[in-house]
Protein backbone atom coordinates (compact mmCIF):
# COMPACT_ATOMS: atom_id res chain seq x y z
CA UNK A 1 0.00 0.00 0.00
CA UNK A 2 1.57 3.25 -1.17
CA UNK A 3 0.62 5.90 1.36
CA UNK A 4 0.79 9.51 0.12
CA UNK A 5 2.62 11.90 2.42
CA UNK A 6 0.98 15.00 3.82
CA UNK A 7 3.19 17.12 1.57
CA UNK A 8 2.14 15.17 -1.52
CA UNK A 9 -1.53 15.50 -0.59
CA UNK A 10 -1.15 19.24 0.01
CA UNK A 11 0.56 19.79 -3.34
CA UNK A 12 -2.15 17.96 -5.25
CA UNK A 13 -5.11 19.67 -3.58
CA UNK A 14 -3.72 23.18 -3.12
CA UNK A 15 -2.93 23.56 -6.82
CA UNK A 16 -6.56 22.95 -7.84
CA UNK A 17 -8.57 25.98 -8.97
CA UNK A 18 -11.81 26.58 -7.10
CA UNK A 19 -14.56 29.12 -6.51
CA UNK A 20 -18.03 29.05 -4.95
CA UNK A 21 -20.27 26.63 -6.90
CA UNK A 22 -17.27 25.50 -9.01
CA UNK A 23 -15.56 23.05 -6.67
CA UNK A 24 -15.38 20.17 -9.18
CA UNK A 25 -11.58 20.32 -9.64
CA UNK A 26 -10.99 19.96 -5.91
CA UNK A 27 -13.68 17.31 -5.55
CA UNK A 28 -12.18 15.20 -8.35
CA UNK A 29 -8.71 15.41 -6.79
CA UNK A 30 -10.00 14.34 -3.37
CA UNK A 31 -11.84 11.43 -4.96
CA UNK A 32 -8.64 10.41 -6.77
CA UNK A 33 -6.63 10.59 -3.55
CA UNK A 34 -9.10 8.52 -1.53
CA UNK A 35 -10.29 5.96 -4.10
CA UNK A 36 -7.57 3.46 -3.15
CA UNK A 37 -7.51 4.26 0.58
CA UNK A 38 -8.39 1.08 2.51
CA UNK A 39 -11.70 1.04 4.40
CA UNK A 40 -12.94 4.25 2.76
CA UNK A 41 -16.14 4.59 0.75
CA UNK A 42 -17.14 7.69 -1.20
CA UNK A 43 -20.46 9.12 -2.36
CA UNK A 44 -21.95 12.47 -3.30
CA UNK A 45 -25.17 13.84 -1.89
CA UNK A 46 -27.84 15.63 -3.94
CA UNK A 47 -25.99 18.95 -3.53
CA UNK A 48 -22.70 17.37 -4.74
CA UNK A 49 -21.08 17.58 -1.34
CA UNK A 50 -18.59 14.71 -1.18
CA UNK A 51 -19.08 12.28 1.71
CA UNK A 52 -16.32 9.86 2.75
CA UNK A 53 -16.63 7.18 5.41
CA UNK A 54 -13.75 5.27 7.00
CA UNK A 55 -15.07 2.07 8.58
CA UNK A 56 -12.81 -0.71 9.82
CA UNK A 57 -13.64 -3.29 12.47
CA UNK A 58 -16.38 -3.07 15.05
CA UNK A 59 -15.01 -0.23 17.14
CA UNK A 60 -17.12 2.90 17.13
CA UNK A 61 -16.76 5.98 19.25
CA UNK A 62 -19.70 7.74 20.82
CA UNK A 63 -20.33 10.18 19.27
CA UNK A 64 -19.42 9.41 15.70
CA UNK A 65 -17.38 12.32 14.34
CA UNK A 66 -18.19 14.02 11.04
CA UNK A 67 -15.06 15.86 9.90
CA UNK A 68 -15.98 18.75 7.60
CA UNK A 69 -14.14 21.17 5.33
CA UNK A 70 -15.32 23.28 2.42
CA UNK A 71 -13.87 23.00 -1.08
CA UNK A 72 -14.45 26.55 -2.31
CA UNK A 73 -12.47 29.78 -1.92
CA UNK A 74 -13.26 33.36 -2.94
CA UNK A 75 -12.77 33.66 -6.69
CA UNK A 76 -14.05 34.88 -10.03
CA UNK A 77 -16.92 33.15 -11.83
CA UNK A 78 -18.61 33.66 -15.17
CA UNK A 79 -22.17 35.03 -14.89
CA UNK A 80 -24.93 32.51 -15.40
CA UNK A 81 -26.82 34.48 -18.05
CA UNK A 82 -24.62 33.41 -20.96
CA UNK A 83 -22.83 36.72 -21.52
CA UNK A 84 -19.27 36.50 -22.75
CA UNK A 85 -16.29 38.78 -22.87
CA UNK A 86 -12.73 39.02 -21.63
CA UNK A 87 -13.64 40.97 -18.48
CA UNK A 88 -17.00 39.33 -17.91
CA UNK A 89 -16.35 38.14 -14.36
CA UNK A 90 -18.12 38.30 -11.02
CA UNK A 91 -16.13 37.92 -7.79
CA UNK A 92 -17.76 35.77 -5.12
CA UNK A 93 -16.55 35.48 -1.56
CA UNK A 94 -16.52 38.54 0.65
CA UNK A 95 -13.59 40.74 -0.38
CA UNK A 96 -14.03 44.51 -0.82
CA UNK A 97 -14.47 45.55 -4.45
CA UNK A 98 -11.65 48.07 -4.37
CA UNK A 99 -9.16 45.45 -3.16
CA UNK A 100 -10.28 43.01 -5.86
CA UNK A 101 -9.99 45.75 -8.50
CA UNK A 102 -6.43 46.54 -7.48
CA UNK A 103 -5.51 42.86 -7.77
CA UNK A 104 -7.00 42.69 -11.25
CA UNK A 105 -5.18 45.86 -12.27
CA UNK A 106 -1.86 44.32 -11.16
CA UNK A 107 -2.52 41.36 -13.47
CA UNK A 108 -2.96 38.80 -10.68
CA UNK A 109 -6.18 37.25 -12.00
CA UNK A 110 -5.62 33.95 -13.80
CA UNK A 111 -8.57 32.36 -15.66
CA UNK A 112 -8.74 28.59 -15.80
CA UNK A 113 -8.22 27.60 -19.42
CA UNK A 114 -11.53 26.76 -21.03
CA UNK A 115 -13.30 27.09 -17.69
CA UNK A 116 -15.84 29.26 -15.94
CA UNK A 117 -13.65 30.43 -13.06
CA UNK A 118 -10.51 32.44 -12.37
CA UNK A 119 -8.27 32.56 -9.30
CA UNK A 120 -5.42 34.72 -8.14
CA UNK A 121 -2.14 33.65 -9.68
CA UNK A 122 -0.01 32.42 -6.77
CA UNK A 123 2.09 29.23 -6.72
CA UNK A 124 1.99 26.54 -4.05
CA UNK A 125 5.03 26.72 -1.77
CA UNK A 126 5.67 24.20 1.01
CA UNK A 127 8.67 24.01 3.31
CA UNK A 128 9.39 22.97 6.89
CA UNK A 129 8.12 26.28 8.25
CA UNK A 130 5.30 27.55 6.04
CA UNK A 131 2.70 26.56 3.47
CA UNK A 132 1.50 29.28 1.09
CA UNK A 133 -0.94 29.10 -1.81
CA UNK A 134 -3.77 30.90 -3.50
CA UNK A 135 -6.32 29.06 -1.35
CA UNK A 136 -5.35 27.69 2.03
CA UNK A 137 -8.93 28.40 3.12
CA UNK A 138 -10.16 25.72 3.20
CA UNK A 139 -8.09 23.38 1.08
CA UNK A 140 -5.82 22.93 4.09
CA UNK A 141 -8.81 21.46 5.92
CA UNK A 142 -9.61 19.18 2.98
CA UNK A 143 -6.00 18.02 2.78
CA UNK A 144 -5.91 17.36 6.53
CA UNK A 145 -8.94 15.08 6.33
CA UNK A 146 -7.46 13.12 3.41
CA UNK A 147 -4.17 12.78 5.29
CA UNK A 148 -6.00 11.64 8.44
CA UNK A 149 -7.83 8.87 6.56
CA UNK A 150 -4.59 7.65 5.02
CA UNK A 151 -2.84 7.74 8.41
CA UNK A 152 -5.64 5.65 9.93
CA UNK A 153 -5.33 3.14 7.09
CA UNK A 154 -1.54 3.03 7.42
CA UNK A 155 -1.85 2.23 11.13
CA UNK A 156 -4.71 -0.21 10.42
CA UNK A 157 -6.80 1.52 13.07
CA UNK A 158 -10.28 0.23 13.82
CA UNK A 159 -12.82 3.04 13.84
CA UNK A 160 -15.80 4.56 12.13
CA UNK A 161 -15.61 8.20 11.10
CA UNK A 162 -17.30 10.28 8.43
CA UNK A 163 -16.03 13.24 6.47
CA UNK A 164 -17.84 15.74 4.29
CA UNK A 165 -16.30 18.12 1.78
CA UNK A 166 -18.82 20.89 1.25
CA UNK A 167 -19.66 23.38 -1.50
CA UNK A 168 -20.39 27.11 -1.52
CA UNK A 169 -19.29 27.93 2.03
CA UNK A 170 -17.92 31.32 1.04
CA UNK A 171 -21.35 32.62 0.04
CA UNK A 172 -23.09 31.50 3.23
CA UNK A 173 -22.62 27.79 4.02
CA UNK A 174 -24.98 26.59 1.30
CA UNK A 175 -23.42 23.14 1.02
CA UNK A 176 -23.36 22.60 4.78
CA UNK A 177 -26.96 23.78 5.07
CA UNK A 178 -28.05 21.31 2.39
CA UNK A 179 -26.20 18.57 4.28
CA UNK A 180 -27.99 19.46 7.51
CA UNK A 181 -31.41 19.58 5.87
CA UNK A 182 -30.87 16.02 4.63
CA UNK A 183 -28.65 14.70 7.44
CA UNK A 184 -27.27 11.32 6.32
CA UNK A 185 -25.59 10.35 9.61
CA UNK A 186 -26.74 8.91 12.94
CA UNK A 187 -28.46 11.17 15.45
CA UNK A 188 -25.50 10.99 17.84
CA UNK A 189 -22.98 12.18 15.22
CA UNK A 190 -21.10 15.41 15.96
CA UNK A 191 -20.21 17.81 13.15
CA UNK A 192 -16.60 18.99 13.44
CA UNK A 193 -15.81 22.03 11.29
CA UNK A 194 -12.15 22.14 10.21
CA UNK A 195 -11.14 25.60 9.06
CA UNK A 196 -8.30 28.02 8.59
CA UNK A 197 -9.02 31.22 10.48
CA UNK A 198 -7.54 34.56 11.41
CA UNK A 199 -5.78 34.17 14.78
CA UNK A 200 -7.55 36.48 17.24
CA UNK A 201 -8.08 36.63 21.00
CA UNK A 202 -4.64 35.31 21.85
CA UNK A 203 -4.28 32.66 19.13
CA UNK A 204 -0.83 32.51 17.57
CA UNK A 205 0.88 31.10 14.48
CA UNK A 206 2.95 28.01 15.24
CA UNK A 207 1.30 27.26 18.59
CA UNK A 208 -0.78 24.39 17.24
CA UNK A 209 -4.32 24.01 15.90
CA UNK A 210 -6.98 26.10 17.61
CA UNK A 211 -9.81 24.32 19.39
CA UNK A 212 -12.65 26.77 18.87
CA UNK A 213 -14.87 27.71 21.78
CA UNK A 214 -17.17 29.23 19.18
CA UNK A 215 -17.35 31.77 16.39
CA UNK A 216 -19.00 35.13 15.77
CA UNK A 217 -22.49 33.62 15.82
CA UNK A 218 -22.52 30.78 18.34
CA UNK A 219 -20.75 28.88 21.10
CA UNK A 220 -20.05 25.26 20.22
CA UNK A 221 -21.04 22.02 21.99
CA UNK A 222 -19.28 21.92 25.38
CA UNK A 223 -18.90 18.14 25.67
CA UNK A 224 -17.54 17.75 22.13
CA UNK A 225 -15.10 20.62 22.67
CA UNK A 226 -14.02 19.08 25.97
CA UNK A 227 -13.36 15.74 24.26
CA UNK A 228 -11.05 17.43 21.75
CA UNK A 229 -9.18 19.29 24.51
CA UNK A 230 -8.72 16.14 26.60
CA UNK A 231 -7.57 14.13 23.59
CA UNK A 232 -4.88 16.73 22.89
CA UNK A 233 -3.78 16.70 26.53
CA UNK A 234 -3.66 12.91 26.76
CA UNK A 235 -1.71 12.59 23.50
CA UNK A 236 0.67 15.47 24.22
CA UNK A 237 -0.44 17.42 21.15
CA UNK A 238 0.16 21.15 21.30
CA UNK A 239 -3.09 23.06 20.81
CA UNK A 240 -4.68 26.40 21.58
CA UNK A 241 -8.19 27.06 22.85
CA UNK A 242 -9.79 30.35 21.77
CA UNK A 243 -12.98 32.07 20.79
CA UNK A 244 -12.46 32.89 17.11
CA UNK A 245 -15.11 35.55 16.67
CA UNK A 246 -13.64 37.36 13.66
CA UNK A 247 -15.86 35.23 11.45
CA UNK A 248 -18.35 32.37 11.41
CA UNK A 249 -18.02 28.78 10.20
CA UNK A 250 -20.17 25.84 9.16
CA UNK A 251 -20.49 24.59 12.74
CA UNK A 252 -22.91 27.46 13.43
CA UNK A 253 -25.00 26.44 10.43
CA UNK A 254 -25.31 22.85 11.64
CA UNK A 255 -26.07 23.99 15.18
CA UNK A 256 -28.88 26.16 13.83
CA UNK A 257 -30.33 22.99 12.33
CA UNK A 258 -30.13 21.18 15.66
CA UNK A 259 -26.94 19.14 15.34
CA UNK A 260 -24.16 19.09 17.90
CA UNK A 261 -21.12 20.84 16.48
CA UNK A 262 -17.54 21.80 17.32
CA UNK A 263 -14.65 23.41 15.49
CA UNK A 264 -10.89 23.31 15.03
CA UNK A 265 -8.93 25.88 13.04
CA UNK A 266 -5.41 26.33 11.74
CA UNK A 267 -4.16 29.95 12.11
CA UNK A 268 -4.33 31.66 8.70
CA UNK A 269 -2.36 34.58 7.32
CA UNK A 270 -3.66 36.90 4.58
CA UNK A 271 -7.25 35.77 5.10
CA UNK A 272 -9.08 35.71 1.75
CA UNK A 273 -5.82 36.81 0.11
CA UNK A 274 -5.89 40.26 1.72
CA UNK A 275 -2.52 41.34 3.10
CA UNK A 276 -1.87 43.76 5.94
CA UNK A 277 -1.45 46.54 3.37
CA UNK A 278 -4.84 45.69 1.78
CA UNK A 279 -3.26 44.24 -1.37
CA UNK A 280 -3.88 40.79 -2.82
CA UNK A 281 -1.42 38.24 -1.40
CA UNK A 282 -1.11 34.44 -1.14
CA UNK A 283 -2.64 32.90 1.98
CA UNK A 284 -0.35 31.01 4.36
CA UNK A 285 -0.33 28.69 7.37
CA UNK A 286 2.44 27.17 9.49
CA UNK A 287 3.46 23.63 8.54
CA UNK A 288 3.64 22.36 12.12
CA UNK A 289 0.12 23.62 12.82
CA UNK A 290 -1.19 21.48 9.95
CA UNK A 291 0.78 18.44 11.10
CA UNK A 292 -0.63 18.96 14.57
CA UNK A 293 -4.16 19.00 13.18
CA UNK A 294 -3.67 15.63 11.46
CA UNK A 295 -2.23 14.12 14.66
CA UNK A 296 -5.12 15.50 16.69
CA UNK A 297 -7.80 14.21 14.31
CA UNK A 298 -6.25 10.75 14.14
CA UNK A 299 -6.12 10.53 17.92
CA UNK A 300 -9.63 11.93 18.37
CA UNK A 301 -11.48 9.53 16.08
CA UNK A 302 -9.55 6.51 17.36
CA UNK A 303 -9.32 7.41 21.05
CA UNK A 304 -10.01 4.77 23.69
CA UNK A 305 -11.98 7.33 25.68
CA UNK A 306 -15.04 6.66 23.50
CA UNK A 307 -15.73 10.04 22.03
CA UNK A 308 -16.81 12.56 24.64
CA UNK A 309 -15.79 10.12 27.38
CA UNK A 310 -17.23 9.50 30.82
CA UNK A 311 -16.27 12.86 32.29
CA UNK A 312 -18.68 15.18 30.56
CA UNK A 313 -19.97 18.24 32.39
CA UNK A 314 -23.13 16.28 33.17
CA UNK A 315 -21.12 13.39 34.63
CA UNK A 316 -18.90 15.70 36.66
CA UNK A 317 -21.92 17.49 38.15
CA UNK A 318 -23.54 14.21 39.16
CA UNK A 319 -20.32 13.23 40.90
CA UNK A 320 -20.05 16.58 42.69
CA UNK A 321 -23.64 16.30 43.90
CA UNK A 322 -22.91 12.84 45.28
CA UNK A 323 -19.63 13.94 46.88
CA UNK A 324 -21.30 16.86 48.62
CA UNK A 325 -24.58 15.24 49.61
CA UNK A 326 -23.69 15.16 53.31
CA UNK A 327 -22.58 18.79 53.35
CA UNK A 328 -25.82 19.77 51.61
CA UNK A 329 -27.92 17.92 54.18
CA UNK A 330 -26.12 19.46 57.16
CA UNK A 331 -26.09 22.97 55.70
CA UNK A 332 -29.76 22.81 54.78
CA UNK A 333 -30.67 22.34 58.43
CA UNK A 334 -29.62 25.93 58.98
CA UNK A 335 -32.36 27.09 56.60
CA UNK A 336 -34.97 25.30 58.66
CA UNK A 337 -34.33 27.30 61.86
Amino acid sequence: MAVPTLTAILKRILKQPTAPFHEYYVLSEIEALLKDCPHVKLKRDKYDNLIATYKHGKKRSSPTWVLASHMDHPGFVRPTDGRSGKDDWEFLGGVKEEIVAKGVKKGLRKPVKGGQIANWNFPVKIDAERISANACDDLIGCSSIVSTFWEMARLDLEAKVHAVFTRAEEVGWLGAWALGEHWPFDDDAVFLSLETSRPVNGAEFGAGPIIRVGDRLSVFDADATDAIVRTAQEQGIRVQRCLLDAGACEASALQALGYRSAGISVPLGHYHNVGEDKTIQPEYVMTEDVKGLVRLLTALVCSKQEGTGARTIHARMKQRIADNAEHLAVGTLGFKK
